[in-house]
C-alpha cells in the first residue's frame, strides 16, 4: 500500500539542475577543460566532489590537485550556484509538481527531499514549499553518492516506511538506478533511453498525474 513520495530536488521539483551546470562548465573552461554536452549531463544527480572528480577525469587531471584545492573549487562552483538560487521564486517550481504535492497531501502520503544538494533546504524555502516536507535527508549523511541507494534508503527511513510503500521521482539515470536499487518504484522523467529502468516514464513534469502512477504502482505490487 502507498504511503509515500520520494522527491530528487534538481529538475524534479524545480530547474536548479541548469544553474549546477553551467557553474561547473564555467569552472570546467578555468581549468582549462571542454566539456561534450553528453559528459555534462552526466553529472545530473551526482554529488558536489563526485562532479568535480567527474569533470578532471574527464580533462585527464584527476591526479593533478590536491583535495584542498579540489576543495576550494567545490566551494567557488557553490558560491556562483547560490548566487542563481537567491533569484529562485514559487514560479520556478516546474508545471504540474503543485498539483501533485496537493493530490499526494489529500492522501496522507508522507513526503520526503532524497537530493544530493546541500542546498536544498535553501532551494524550498525560496519556492515557497519547504512546509510540504515531512523530511529532508542529509547529504552530509551518506556515505555513498547515487547511483549507489543509500539516500532513498535512508529516505524511507526517515518517515519509518518500507520499499513497497513509497514512490520516488528522478530525472536522472543515476537517480533512476539508486532508486531501483533500494528495490523501490521508480518514475523517471525525461528520456526513456537514459531512464529506461524506470517503472513509469514521463517526458516532462506537466505529465505526471498521481493517480496514473498509483494505479501503475499498484498492479507491480
Amino acid at each position: 500500500m502507498l504511503k509515500g513520495l520520494i522527491f530528487d530536488l534538481d529538475g524534479v521539483l524545480t530547474d536548479s539542475a541548469r544553474f549546477h551546470l553551467t557553474a561547473w562548465n564555467n569552472l570546467a573552461k578555468e581549468l582549462g577543460i571542454t566539456l561534450t554536452n553528453e559528459q555534462l549531463d552526466s553529472l545530473r544527480g551526482i554529488s558536489r566532489m563526485d562532479s568535480l572528480n567527474l569533470i578532471l577525469k574527464y580533462g585527464g587531471q584527476e591526479d593533478k590537485y590536491t583535495e584542498a584545492e579540489k576543495e576550494k573549487f567545490a566551494a567557488e562552483k557553490n558560491a556562483k550556484f547560490v548566487e542563481q538560487v537567491e533569484t529562485m521564486t514559487p514560479k520556478d517550481i516546474l508545471p504540474g509538481i503543485p498539483e501533485l504535492l496537493s493530490d499526494a497531501k489529500k492522501q496522507n502520503l508522507k513526503m520526503v527531499i532524497a537530493s544530493a544538494s546541500k542546498n536544498a533546504p535553501k532551494i524550498l524555502t525560496r519556492l515557497g514549499i519547504m512546509d510540504e516536507f515531512d523530511g529532508i535527508v542529509d547529504p552530509a549523511t551518506l556515505h555513498h553518492g547515487k547511483p549507489d541507494p543509500e539516500i532513498y534508503i535512508k529516505a524511507q527511513e526517515l518517515v519509518g516506511l518500507k520499499a513497497n510503500e513509497v514512490i520516488s521521482f528522478e530525472d536522472a539515470q543515476a537517480g533512476v538506478e539508486a532508486i531501483k536499487a533500494a528495490h523501490q518504484f521508480a518514475v523517471g522523467i525525461g528520456n526513456k533511453k537514459l531512464l529506461k529502468e524506470a517503472d513509469y516514464i514521463v517526458p516532462t513534469t506537466a505529465d505526471l498525474k498521481l493517480s496514473e502512477i498509483e494505479k501503475v504502482f499498484e498492479e507491480k505490487e
